[in-house]
């Protein structure tokens, strides 16, 4: 599975979106429901990370529930973050 997803995406997907190249080493569970069953495990779906990216980020969004990740414009980028339920009720 791990080798497989490495293969065929030998980048790290969330650097990518940055504009930056590196060399994913973690087969990261997108759905973390995916995790919870023997029998969804193997399943997916799954994306290439980079160490810093799901050790850092990826791991802090499952606790959390939202991305800490920072736009252009100041604010965060996932609708889901505290911040931009607070930004939508102003509006």
């Amino acid at each position: 599975m791990r080798d497989a997803q490495l293969a065929a995406k030998p980048v790290c997907e969330w650097c990518f979106k940055r504009g930056i190249i590196t060399k994913a080493t973690v087969c990261h569970h997108v759905d973390k429901a995916s995790k919870e069953s023997p029998a969804t495990f193997y399943a997916g779906p799954f994306e290439s990370l980079c160490a810093p990216c799901h050790d850092r980020d990826a791991q802090s969004e499952e606790r959390m529930g939202y991305s800490t990740e920072i736009g252009a414009d100041g604010w965060p980028v996932d609708e889901r973050h505290p911040a931009n339920s607070q930004r939508c009720a102003k509006s």
